[in-house]
């Protein structure tokens, strides 16, 4: 059967007729034909290698793997939109449009980065046709469990330690709203806007998994929520991690009914009802299994264990470059750094970062006068501050790596209980709810990330201590008069002190909760916030070590280092002066944190970093590379 199907392209009104001669063809062919027809006429390049597909009627999208005459019917009409990866893993936004960027949600794709996309109010969602297919299939069995009245945990029972009162079909609604709001005793500072709509995105797209059973009207309306950043109070206290972030997720559904606080920026703070209906959104009333299946998960531990790994990779990255400044201009030996020394150690934490040491302190490629100073000055090895940087920091990269990749499969795993399995009709009741996965993962997050901070504070002593640097005590000109940099390194040791106590495995304790049903729990919510507040901490004590570095290089002109070291002293200069007599040191901190937050020290120093890697691995010198060091450009990711 032939099909005529009409499509516009970037919402342009002329729309361009499509001959599927056999219906077979797919929607992904469409597209690429309705496009190539596109940039003839326009005389265009096409910019993006993804499309989204719509029906014109009701804007659903339409799946790219789908055969045109299973989806579409005769003359029916389609828009399409160039789309725009946002990594390599199939999650992406709309480009075309700025003002109403979309990240496709279905279960299965979404990475830290996406996450965190979502978190600024930038980002709408969005669901497949195919997710919500599932969706529709898994709630035709819950239904059929009611309407049969078939007794399933979950469905039609209590909850914990009362799984076995059956509750009659009657009172199923008002159960939901009783667990809910019995649900609802989270305690402590709410959560950031920010963080609170990483949970609540979170949530949905496990629910877009398709194991939840809950119905697609509920679904509907909780995103048209979430994509008018109708987001509610969330407190940050209360979860033991096991049925998953009950309390967290109880306040987050309990708003969607018009229970307690919620934000808007239409509306600012005000009841949940009030926000809701200023939106132009009606509260949700849960059908039966619904509150189970917006409580039960890890999506509090989670959320914030997403913001945690992608701040630890920006930090550790930084902390190299930062690290080798320190290197710098305590005026150590390089090698320490020999590829051959780490090749025999092929841990590849390890391997990368003296990799990166190379590619910013290598002479021979990145001229240095600083380092030409020093040249058979007779130093033999430096303290294991300096000599151990790739031991140290490469371990806590593999445990960011580690803890990435935890929380990667958990932000895309079905943590509800029980789940419905549509293929065999069958509602099976498990433990997936139980956070010991992300609390492990977040517990090691936090200890490797306090090493790097840790490693920094005993550069910052033999920065600041004359008989070890040679430098002007406390990196200050007319010490006494001035104390330069004496108490900015208290500081930092107070920092590093706080976090060995916060670095104490928070999942290595449980407490038997809901009269012994709920009898070993991960502590996971505890895991999750501890791990914020080690990597905050480690922030400043970077900055700290990243001012005295510069200060440390100021000192030793006119003297310059290499280039990349030179040019983050530079970018750094750009905000803070140098210290040539004593200020208000609170301030320069605070503007050394937010450079390193911002990623600015990385983003400066890749290209150097990249530009050494090629030269190293064309070089004809005639000294052969080791096997391990020999990596793809990827490697100083």
């Amino acid at each position: 059967m032939v099909f005529r199907i009409p499509v516009t392209i970037h919402s342009i009104p002329e729309k361009f007729l499509i001959v599927c001669e056999t219906g077979n063809e797919t929607i992904q062919w469409l597209c690429e034909t309705a496009y190539s027809r596109y940039i003839d006429r326009c005389n265009n390049k096409i910019p993006f290698s993804d499309f989204v597909a719509r029906r014109s009627s009701d804007r659903s999208l339409l799946s790219m793997n789908d055969c045109v005459q299973h989806v579409l019917k005769d003359d029916e009409p389609v828009e399409i939109d160039t789309v725009k990866r946002l990594d390599d893993d199939g999650s992406f936004s709309v480009a075309t449009d700025e003002n109403r960027r979309v990240v496709i949600l279905d279960g299965y794709h979404l990475k830290c980065s996406d996450l965190i996309r979502l978190s600024t109010g930038d980002y709408q969602i969005e669901l497949p046709e195919a997710t919500w297919n599932l969706i529709h299939k898994a709630r035709q069995v819950v239904d059929y469990i009611i309407d049969n009245k078939k007794v399933v945990y979950g469905v039609n029972t209590g909850f914990g330690a009362f799984a076995n009162q059956i509750i009659p079909n009657e009172k199923l609604a008002d159960l939901q709203t009783r667990l809910i709001v019995s649900h609802c005793a989270g305690v402590g500072e709410p959560l950031s806007i920010e963080r609170a709509r990483m949970m609540f995105a979170l949530r949905i797209n496990i629910l877009a998994k398709g194991y939840s059973g809950i119905s697609e009207d509920t679904l509907h309306r909780i995103i048209a929520a979430f994509n008018k950043s109708c987001i509610p109070e969330i407190p940050s206290q209360g979860t033991v991690g096991a049925s998953g972030d009950l309390a967290p997720l109880a306040h987050l559904a309990a708003g969607l009914m018009g229970v307690g606080r919620m934000w808007s920026p239409k509306t600012g703070w005000a009841t949940a009802s009030e926000v809701l209906a200023q939106n132009d959104l009606e509260v949700i009333e849960y059908k039966p299994k619904e509150g189970l299946t917006m409580i039960n998960g890890t999506q509090f531990i989670t959320s914030l264990g997403a913001e945690g790994v992608e701040r630890a990779i920006s930090l550790a990255r930084q902390a190299d470059i930062i690290a080798a400044m320190s290197t710098e201009a305590l005026r150590g030996t390089v090698r320490h750094l020999h590829p051959r020394l780490h090749a025999s150690r092929p841990h590849h934490g390890q391997n990368l970062v003296a990799q990166r040491l190379r590619a910013l302190l290598t002479s021979k490629f990145h001229p240095s006068s600083i380092s030409d100073s020093h040249f058979n000055c007779g130093k033999v090895q430096d303290a294991y501050s300096i000599r151990c940087i790739p031991q140290v920091h490469g371990i806590s990269w593999d445990i960011i790596k580690f803890a990435q990749k935890v929380i990667t499969t958990e932000m895309n795993s079905a943590t509800d209980n029980p789940l419905v399995f549509t293929d065999t009709q069958e509602v099976v009741s498990g433990g997936n709810f139980h956070g010991e996965y992300p609390a492990k993962a977040l517990d090691c997050l936090a200890i490797g990330i306090h090493e790097i901070g840790s490693l920094s504070a005993c550069r910052m002593e033999r920065l600041v201590n004359h008989g070890m640097s040679g430098l002007p005590a406390f990196l200050t000109l007319e010490g006494g008069l001035n104390s330069g940099f004496m108490i900015a390194h208290c500081t930092a040791a107070a920092l590093v002190s706080e976090n060995k106590v916060l670095c104490h495995p928070s999942s290595v304790d449980t407490i038997s909760t809901s009269a012994g049903q709920e009898d070993h729990v991960s502590m996971g919510g505890w895991s999750a916030r501890k791990a914020l507040k080690v990597i905050d901490n480690v922030e400043i004590i970077m900055a700290i070590e990243l001012l005295m570095a510069c200060q440390a290089i100021d000192l030793l002109a006119p003297l310059k280092s290499t280039p990349p070291l030179q040019a983050i002293h530079d970018l750094v200069r750009e905000k803070i002066n140098s210290w040539e007599k004593d200020r208000f040191m609170a301030h320069d901190i605070k503007e050394a944190t937010d450079i390193i937050k911002s990623g600015d020290i990385w983003t400066k120093a890749e290209p150097y970093i990249q530009e050494y890697l090629n030269w190293y691995h064309t070089k004809k010198d005639g000294e052969p590379l080791p096997k391990q060091d020999v990596h793809q450009p990827e490697c100083i990711h």
